[in-house]
């Protein structure tokens, strides 16, 4: 089977990543975004791929029809169902492409095959109920997951929604359950170390600042024999609370000890912030995000993609690995 694929809200192409990574025989025929940043981005990776920067809404049925694709890859915007986001479900315009898409599924026959990816959270909204009611007034047999890259044995931690839906007249080999599944059936094993990403000679300017190691004390901090990573957001190395790990080449032992003499101090005043500048405390790279994220070696960002645009798009893609298991479930017959 060779699949014909519209990659919808395609970001910088993380959908586009995994089913290259799959093995899976087709081809991504659209990608639809409506963020020219990340449209340079997907096209500097992607460059023969029809690229279209339009809203979702003025996409038509008899339009989605004669791109001739019979899979939809998507993962719409996650703001209105985070706490960040107040949490305004269906009541947020930023839903309104997503709804618009769930309420014009019935008339996309040519449609066999959907994975969709949201953040935690999407699984007890409106906008949920109203997805999975139409998937099944269409006919779609469906599976609903919450994920972590964790396990599948990935160093980051990325708890995500996601839905991987089909219709066809082959027997499905997965066997679904009711509910949502948080665990993949198969065993992937140990992650790497941190090392295994890390990139070599960095530049100063990874360096965190002194206003932000003010806070140090709320830290997430990795090292080299870290096996484990947390979620990297949108804000990443503007703020600092929530927003991912930070690495340092600094072992435990010296970690622990200069903790403890840091917090002799006022946590904040210049004394506390002098003693853990010494640690050389740092943000992950873009690349080394990358890594963390499971994108191909070989994907990078164009010259003129400035740092932040870098980790504000990273915040919002997804992680390769899980989507490239998720691909191989939902084709598996």
């Amino acid at each position: 089977m060779y699949c014909k694929i519209l990659e919808l809200y395609s970001g910088i192409g993380g959908m586009h990543c995994a089913w290259n990574e799959s093995g899976l025989q087709g081809e991504i025929t659209v990608a639809v975004d409506i963020n020219t940043v990340a449209n340079e981005v997907y096209k500097h990776n992607f460059p023969d791929t029809n690229l279209l920067n339009r809203n979702i809404q003025s996409l038509t049925p008899e339009e989605l029809k004669k791109s001739n694709v019979d899979t939809i890859l998507m993962s719409p915007p996650c703001q209105p169902f985070t706490r960040n986001g107040k949490f305004l479900d269906e009541n947020d315009p930023r839903t309104n492409s997503f709804v618009y898409l769930i309420g014009i599924l019935d008339k996309l026959d040519n449609i066999k095959y959907i994975l969709m990816e949201n953040v935690k959270g999407f699984e007890c909204s409106a906008v949920r109920n109203l997805f999975i009611d139409k998937l099944k007034e269409c006919g779609f047999e469906y599976q609903e997951f919450l994920l972590c890259p964790s396990t599948v044995g990935v160093l980051n931690s990325r708890l995500r929604y996601y839905c991987i839906a089909r219709r066809t007249e082959k027997i499905w080999n997965f066997r679904r359950k009711d509910g949502i599944i948080e665990q993949l059936p198969k065993d992937y094993g140990t992650p790497d170390s941190i090392e295994s990403i890390i990139e070599l000679n960095i530049t100063d300017k990874f360096l965190i600042p002194d206003k932000l190691l003010k806070r140090a004390n709320i830290f997430d901090i990795c090292y080299k024999d870290s096996r484990r990573s947390c979620c990297i957001t949108k804000a990443y190395a503007h703020y600092v609370e929530g927003t991912g790990s930070v690495f340092t080449d600094a072992s435990p032992e010296t970690l622990k000890l200069t903790y403890e003499k840091a917090n002799t101090f006022e946590v904040g005043s210049d004394k506390f912030v002098n003693c853990v500048r010494d640690l050389k405390l740092r943000f992950f790279t873009p690349k080394e995000v990358l890594s963390l994220m499971c994108f191909p070696k070989h994907y990078n960002f164009p010259e003129n993609t400035s740092l932040r645009q870098c980790y504000r798009l990273l915040g919002n893609s997804v992680n390769v690995k899980v989507i490239t298991e998720l691909l191989k479930i939902l084709f598996d017959e």
